[in-house]
């Protein structure tokens, strides 16, 4: 299975380099990226999501080492274990990567880093039209930009995550609607 899991990453990895390197910077590209970056803050949501509410661990395990390896697996899911080790030089607290994995532009794999790609991608696609995709693209973005995890946690990171997932899942219902099952102009 490793040796598998292995090649599906490699060859992951050759596509999107290939990809990358290669393709013209048209719509198609634009849209492929899009798709990249809607999916990849989906799973990222969900992932942090399903540790912090549903893999909750007993009062009594909290810090323990079962709870610190489920915290190190998702940071590794993610690629983001040295991201963290670099950003806190701490040991593994969650509400620290609950910030890195939300608020953090500089971590790719964040929700933040992920609506800094699909913003643009979609303001170069709209072309100056106010399309609610835009719309909806930035209400989110600027949640994040301006977002504070105090706050968050305040409100309860679960309901945000949820709120969050809800809204990018719109947000790609609209940018179908509006680009796949829209009326030529």
């Amino acid at each position: 299975m490793s040796e598998f899991c292995d090649w599906v990453k490699s060859m992951s990895h050759l596509f999107r380099g290939v990809t990358y390197g290669t393709m013209l910077r048209d719509d198609g590209y634009r849209f492929l990226r899009l798709g990249t970056f809607i999916e990849r803050a989906d799973n990222t949501a969900r992932l942090l999501d399903v540790k912090y509410h549903l893999l909750l661990p007993s009062p009594d395990d909290v810090g323990g080492a079962v709870d610190y390896y489920e915290w190190s697996a998702l940071l590794r899911s993610v690629s983001a274990f040295e991201a963290y080790q670099k950003a806190f030089h701490d040991t593994i607290e969650p509400w620290k990567i609950a910030e890195l994995l939300v608020l953090h532009s500089n971590m790719p794999r964040s929700l933040h880093a992920c609506f800094d790609e699909i913003t643009p991608i979609l303001e170069k696609l709209c072309a100056a039209r106010g399309w609610e995709c835009l719309r909806q693209a930035g209400e989110l973005h600027a949640r994040l930009h301006y977002g504070r995890m105090e706050d968050i946690f305040q409100g309860g990171l679960h309901e945000f995550l949820q709120d969050f997932i809800a809204h990018n899942n719109a947000l790609g219902a609209e940018i179908q609607r509006t680009f796949l099952n829209a009326p030529p102009h």
